[in-house]
């Protein structure tokens, strides 16, 4: 079964959030994206800190559709450099299974 992987990405708002979440969802690209509520995020960015309210948005899918989900984010993401953080991830064998059954 392929690997499991978690993968984080924030939005600015809860449009896109869902326009992001949707995309993945119907291409299967991933099982489930869960977006988060509004929360504040404080980053450094081109020599300065920053301070801006985003979603935290995490994406369940399988290590083999990674490129792709890549590329979705890239081009439906609205900031210049996107989080995009992969962790692998454990489960049981039926949500493993169900995971590789819905992004193939």
């Amino acid at each position: 079964m392929p690997e499991l992987v978690l993968i984080l990405t924030t939005m600015p708002d809860d449009e896109r959030a869902e326009t992001l979440a949707r995309a993945l969802v119907d291409e299967r690209l991933a099982a489930c994206v869960n977006v988060h509520g509004p929360m504040m995020s404080t980053y450094r960015w081109h020599g300065a800190v920053a301070h801006d309210a985003e979603r935290q948005i995490v994406i369940k899918t399988t290590r083999d559709r990674l490129p792709g989900v890549a590329m979705r984010v890239r081009e439906l993401h609205p900031y210049e450099l996107p989080e995009f953080v992969v962790l692998s991830a454990g489960a049981s064998d039926a949500y493993g299974a169900w995971v590789n059954d819905e992004t193939r």
